[in-house]
């Protein structure tokens, strides 16, 4: 099974949201739907700009945790060396 760290925005150098699960179209989804309140409902972020795989679910929590610590600068730099763009990646992943 593979397990996923990803990131969403509101818009190109919106806010930005990090998360981590098994079932990256079902949680992405999730987001779009607005099905579950909190930040992401809130401020309209739900464009994936930014995902990792991982095999081991240790591995994808210990890289969210890292990620979420940074600074937004060193964020948008990997999200630009990645999707210089910032295009949504979902229609990409949800086929």
């Amino acid at each position: 099974m593979a397990y996923y760290v990803y990131i969403l925005a509101s818009r190109k150098h919106g806010a930005l949201y990090i998360g981590v699960t098994n079932d990256l179209v079902r949680r992405v989804y999730e987001h779009r739907s607005k099905a579950v309140p909190g930040f992401t409902t809130k401020y309209g972020v739900d464009k994936l700009v930014l995902f990792e795989i991982y095999d081991e679910p240790a591995s994808a929590i210990a890289r969210e945790k890292e990620l979420k610590k940074w600074r937004r600068d060193w964020k948008t730099r990997l999200i630009e060396e990645h999707n210089p763009s910032w295009d949504d990646l979902y229609s990409g992943i949800a086929n």
